[in-house]
């Protein structure tokens, strides 16, 4: 269904997907920066993942004051509508959701929602106590939808999502023109080193409904770009946190025009230029 030529087109930063209408990609934006249009358009969200709060050996604090900090500047400059957090809040620890939610996300002058990673081990009582939402839930935004679905439990093992549950909202918004999805874990092995999960089912179902435009992962620190299957792009948005991963700390943006034109772009936010070191001893 995709192969490694998409892989490596995929993830390769700054690739403009010409080849995709309407949905198009720019990486390295700084702090936001983009000639979307006058006005905000019908939509503008921002999606962030993998914070790792509480890894040892990391400045995790300061990396959750960067990003808040970092989204609230983007929303300044042209407003947001909401913000995503796709998975792995916290690192192996459940109890510090609380702490993470209340201060640093609480902080955002816009509204957001989270998605369990397989970093985050909770269960969905202890998701829904945090955030107020079950880890698997949908919501609509000015006409269009999204699924947002936990691909992980509290033993942190990669999982396929629960097709069901994708089958009945993806149902209900049938009626919708533009429909996304966000799994933390990827449901397709592009390669075969990619810590992912192969998840057929799920793929197949994806492709029934035209009216899902894209799918948004996390998880995999390294990858800012856009993956295939068949023509449905799968895009993924580097970390805010942990000890690895792009140089960069970093978050997508998505902006739907009024005519339904859909934008993304990636945000090296904090502006590092390092690119592809490597360590050899």
């Amino acid at each position: 269904m995709a192969n490694r030529r998409s892989f490596l087109k995929g993830s390769i930063a700054g690739a403009v997907l010409a080849s995709l209408s309407p949905l198009s990609s720019l990486a390295d934006q700084k702090h936001g920066e983009h000639n979307f249009s006058k006005n905000k358009g019908k939509l503008r969200f921002a999606i962030a993942s993998d914070g790792h709060y509480g890894q040892p050996g990391t400045d995790f604090k300061k990396d959750h004051e960067n990003i808040i900090r970092w989204l609230n500047e983007a929303h300044a400059k042209t407003p947001l509508d909401f913000v995503i957090i796709n998975g792995d809040l916290v690192h192996d620890r459940p109890e510090l959701l609380i702490e993470v939610k209340r201060n640093y996300y609480d902080k955002l002058k816009v509204p957001f929602y989270a998605i369990p990673g397989n970093h985050d081990h909770a269960d969905t009582a202890h998701w829904e106590k945090v955030f107020g939402y079950e880890d698997n839930f949908s919501i609509e935004k000015n006409g269009i939808g999204f699924v947002l679905a936990n691909t992980s439990n509290t033993k942190g093992i990669y999982l396929c999502p629960d097709n069901k549950f994708l089958k009945q909202e993806f149902e209900k918004f049938k009626g919708l023109k533009i429909v996304f999805v966000v799994l933390h874990i990827p449901p397709h092995l592009w390669v075969p080193e990619n810590p992912f999960v192969e998840c057929a089912e799920t793929i197949s179902l994806l492709h029934e409904y035209p009216n899902i435009k894209a799918i948004f992962h996390g998880h995999d620190h390294s990858l800012d770009g856009v993956f295939y299957t068949d023509k449905l792009p799968h895009f993924f948005d580097s970390h805010i946190g942990g000890n690895w991963g792009t140089a960069y700390r970093g978050y997508r943006i998505v902006e739907v025009s009024e005519d339904n034109k859909i934008t993304t772009f990636q945000v090296n936010a904090s502006q590092n230029p390092l690119l592809n070191e490597t360590k050899l001893l």
